[in-house]
Parts: C-alpha cells; structure tokens; sequence
C-alpha cells in the first residue's frame, strides 16, 4: 500500500517536473538510508546521473520560466515526464522489502505503467494550462507558476518517501487544482467563441 502511495505520488511530482523526483530518489538513496533502490535502479543514485539530471534539473527550471519557451519545453518534455514518471514509480515499488507479495515483483511492467499514466496525465494538465495562464497575464504569471509547480513537484517528492499517507492528500489537492483550471479555461473558451 505504501509503496503504491509512494509511487503515485513520485510519478504525479515527474508530470510537473521529470528531474526532481529522480534527483530527490537518487539522493535520498545515496546519502541516507530512507529508500534502497532494486539493483535495476541502481543508475539513479550513480554521481554521474546525479551530476546530470541535476544539470538537465538547472535547464527546465530556467526554461520552463520563460513564456513561449515553455510550451516549447513542454512539448519536449511530454516524452520525458512519462518516462520519468514511469521510472520512480517502478523503482519505489519494485523493492522486495516493501511488496511482499511478490506480485509486482513478477509483474515489473505494472509500476512502469501506472507511473507512465499517472505522469502523462499531470503533464497533459500542465501543459494545456499554461497556454491560458501566459496569455492571461501576457507572460507575467509565467516565472510564478512554474516556480510554483516546481516547489509543488518537490514537496510531492519528499512526502511520498518520507510520510506516503499524505499523498492522498496532495493527489487530491492536485486533481481539484486540475479540476478547476480545466473549468476555468472551458468557460473562457465559451466565452469567446460567443463573440
């Protein structure tokens, strides 16, 4: 169950940004003791994949707070987040010492897949937001959202490693946030194709 939670909660934090959940796992796992990566995963807290996703980290958080270079970064990114997304889903739930049942074990191809889906769907939100945020407020918003989604893509990490209970929670928060962009991008929509 909780390494479920940890899961979704790691592959919902790559759909905002793909490199702070893979940074987050590979530190925590190379520095401390909290999560032990299967030996298929081993690459994520190898320095040299640190030092580059820290370096591909430093690029999206630039890019991405730029208007127009955004939805550029995010058309890229739509392969990378759901592969991300897919990897430390896969990587928090294939440790033998949190699934007993052997199950996923067997089944690796189930945690690749639930993280790939839950990833491309954050993504997608994202991604279909931010157009109407940057033309809603000409580009100023831009900086702010992003940096809001990359605190979020990092509080996300951290507790679903270190409290997975309360990813319930953020996945709520996450869906209604979601939920109302959705309407309000729907009711401007409507209204100018009414003029």
């Amino acid at each position: 169950m909780f390494a479920t939670l940890t899961g979704l909660g790691l592959s919902a934090s790559a759909g905002l940004n793909a490199y702070i959940p893979i940074l987050v796992v590979g530190l925590l796992a190379r520095f401390t003791d909290v999560i032990a990566l299967p030996h298929q995963f081993a690459w994520m807290c190898n320095g040299w994949a640190l030092t580059a996703v820290a370096v591909l980290l430093a690029a999206e958080v630039v890019l991405d707070k730029v208007a127009v270079v955004d939805h550029v970064n995010d058309a890229i990114q739509t392969f990378v987040r759901p592969a991300a997304g897919g990897a430390v889903f896969a990587a928090s739930d294939a440790a033998a010492r949190i699934d007993h049942s052997g199950w996923m074990v067997d089944h690796p191809w189930v945690g690749w897949a639930l993280g790939i889906v839950v990833a491309l769907c954050v993504h997608v939100t994202k991604a279909g937001v931010r157009p109407v945020i940057n033309v809603g407020t000409v580009g100023v918003g831009t900086p702010f959202v992003s940096a809001a989604e990359d605190a979020m893509s990092l509080t996300m990490s951290l507790v679903a490693l270190l409290v997975p209970a309360l990813v319930i929670l953020f996945l709520i928060v996450l869906v209604l946030i979601g939920w109302r962009l959705t309407r309000m991008i729907r009711k401007r929509r409507k209204r100018e194709n009414v003029r």
